[in-house]
């Protein structure tokens, strides 16, 4: 008995309408008495301000259906179990659940409690109608009274009206996580006057970048995932939708409408914190703030001075003398220095040499390190990094200032120069054309973007002596890319000559774009067509980003019928990149050529079908016999003899 006592004893047992609590004794000595009963109450929250600021912006997140206010709930959770009071909201760091941004916000409502009801007001006595530990606020309330918790039926009877259905709850992406920033910037952009009412994939990762925390292109440490990967659940929830190719992106009704709903809270909260810096800021101080506030993102600090300046515009136009405050004056002074997101102006960029790892990496290892020894020796700054295409080119690297305080300075934008080099040793020259490579790498470059691509070849005729194709064959290849493809080619005989000719073009570049504005371009709006500039001999200033250059030249990317068609068409002897991309302006995919196949009367028209198409910059028909061979490949059943 007295073990089964001693057993019973180590668990509380609360026993429900009873109000008389009973002591039991075990019989063993040095033991004391074991109460049953209720539990006693637990003391009050020491800090209940906190408490119900907390509980306030709960309340209004979930008022406008923001996910913060599951943040909010947990740190109410972490503050009733914390037993000591708090001196200010920084101390509150130590608690779960509660962060920099948080305990910020405390602050800010501490300072303003302060102020208005004096600097010695007491922050720990438990206010008439404060919630006790382990209690919540009722959210259909807004007075500070208090709910008991509910069973959970009970809740669910309450949200869905009856029988007991759960309501599904709206989605709406967190504040500054990329669903967020991917819905306002699309929002923003139909707002603009002639808006096309979609944007491309890189064009948006851009512009939502600065409304986004995490990166839309490098994954966090470890982690495969990325702000764009939110954009898969946008489309899922109907919000936003994906056609063409190259991708579009557009909202939809009810993206439209949430993002709609997110802007208002957007200028509503950048309200609140310009309300928040002018009532701290005496009339002294407001000078100091107009220098330089570090509680201000740069969005918000540029937004304000537009505002500013075209309220001081309009003032100036309603006097009709022309006549503006000095105030405004300076305004528009500051904000007409503010450069362009769109372009690099002169002196505000270098330009690098990018060299590809694989030319630093495997293979030779003393041949591809005395290249990045005799750059060294010629003063020229490289960069190496992966290239999806080419082995040699050239950006035009932002100048950026370290931030201080950062360990690393903030990474600046590169634009690719219109210059791209393919190098070619004669030994890797007969390898590709064996297996194919080289005209495969011909026509990426072609496609890749750039304007000026460049063949640099390595090695001296007898260097070719000993290799497995004839050394004619190899003159005539090369030839045949500067004269028939069109490419600019170079003759090296080792590879120092190489790093002669890098460190030339390098400083060449250098020179030729110092005064030049250059401009960001997209390659999906504009194509490849030369401007009027590069007509005119002039180097062209309207640049694609390096990032949208890279990932547009992936060798393995999901690639489209058209794409597919050309690489069918270009395993055709004698069918070149030039021939194929003809045929491509006429008959888009296998399906449009085999249904004008089927429109012809009779077999000899058949053959002929391609036979007048004109290709390149003479504009040569294209035969018949390469004619007869595609027709023979898509119209013969069963297998080619």
């Amino acid at each position: 008995m007295p073990c089964f006592l001693a057993l019973f004893s180590r668990y509380s047992v609360s026993l429900p309408r009873v109000s008389v609590s009973c002591w039991v004794s075990t019989g063993m000595p040095g033991s004391e008495p074991v109460r049953f009963g209720r539990k006693r109450a637990l003391p009050s929250c020491p800090n209940p301000l906190f408490l119900q600021w907390l509980t306030e912006l709960r309340d209004e997140a979930k008022e406008k259906g923001l996910k913060i206010q599951y943040t909010y709930q947990k740190a109410i959770n972490s503050l009733n179990k914390y037993p000591l009071p708090l001196k200010n909201a920084k101390e509150a760091k130590i608690l779960k659940n509660f962060g920099d941004g948080l305990c910020k916000i405390l602050d800010d409502k501490l300072q303003r409690h302060y102020r208005q009801n004096g600097a010695n007001a007491s922050i720990h006595s438990l206010p008439k109608g404060a919630p006790p530990p382990g209690r919540t606020y009722n959210n259909n309330n807004s007075s500070n009274t208090l709910a008991p918790s509910r069973k959970r039926n009970d809740a669910g009877k309450d949200r869905g009206g009856g029988g007991g259905t759960k309501k599904k709850r709206e989605y709406v992406p967190q504040q500054r996580s990329g669903g967020y920033a991917v819905l306002l910037t699309l929002y923003r952009q139909q707002q603009i006057p002639g808006s096309k009412g979609y944007m491309f994939k890189m064009e948006l990762q851009s512009e939502a970048q600065p409304l986004c925390d995490k990166s839309f292109s490098v994954p966090d440490l470890g982690s495969k995932y990325t702000a764009w990967s939110s954009v898969s659940t946008l489309i899922q929830k109907n919000l936003l939708i994906k056609t063409h190719n190259p991708a579009r992106y557009s909202l939809t009704d009810e993206g439209l409408a949430l993002a709609e709903r997110l802007e208002s809270v957007e200028k509503e909260r950048r309200n609140v914190l310009v309300e928040d810096r002018r009532g701290t800021a005496g009339p002294e101080d407001e000078e100091e703030d107009a220098v330089v506030d570090l509680t201000v993102s740069d969005e918000e600090e540029e937004e304000e001075s537009l505002s500013e300046r075209a309220t001081g515009d309009s003032q100036s136009s309603s006097d009709g003398g022309g006549l503006s405050l000095p105030g405004k004056t300076q305004v528009n002074m500051t904000t007409s220095r503010k450069p362009n997101r769109d372009c690099l102006l002169p002196g505000t960029y270098d330009v690098v040499l990018c060299v590809d790892f694989i030319e630093t990496t495997g293979g030779s290892h003393y041949r591809k390190q005395e290249l990045v020894k005799e750059l060294q020796r010629n003063g020229v700054g490289f960069d190496v990094r992966k290239l999806n295409v080419g082995d040699f080119l050239w950006v035009a690297r932002e100048k950026v200032a370290p931030v201080p305080g950062q360990l690393r300075a903030p990474a600046g934008r590169e634009l690719v120069l219109d210059y791209i080099i393919e190098r070619k040793r004669m030994d890797d020259l007969c390898g590709s054309i064996i297996d194919g490579r080289f005209r495969e790498q011909k026509f990426r470059l072609k496609r890749c973007g750039l304007r000026r691509p460049i063949y640099l070849v390595e090695g001296s005729s007898s260097s070719a002596a000993h290799l497995s194709l004839p050394e004619a064959t190899l003159q005539q290849a090369i030839v045949n890319t500067q004269v028939i493809d069109g490419f600019f080619v170079k003759r090296v005989q080792d590879v120092r000559e190489s790093a002669a000719y890098l460190t030339v073009m390098t400083r060449y570049l250098s020179k030729l774009y110092q005064n030049r504005t250059l401009v960001c371009r997209s390659r999906e709006l504009e194509g490849d067509v030369p401007s009027d500039e590069e007509e005119r001999g002039n180097p062209s200033c309207s640049l694609i980003s390096f990032a949208e250059f890279n990932h547009g030249a992936v060798k393995n990317k999901c690639q489209t019928v058209r794409e597919v068609f050309a690489r069918q068409l270009m395993q055709i002897s004698g069918l070149s990149g030039d021939k194929a991309a003809a045929i491509l302006e006429q008959y888009g995919t296998p399906h449009s050529l085999l249904a004008a196949y089927e429109k012809c009367g009779s077999e000899s028209e058949k053959e002929k079908l391609l036979s007048c198409i004109r290709y390149g910059k003479l504009q040569r028909n294209l035969g018949p016999a390469l004619s007869r061979t595609v027709y023979q490949l898509y119209c013969t059943p069963g297998a080619l003899t």
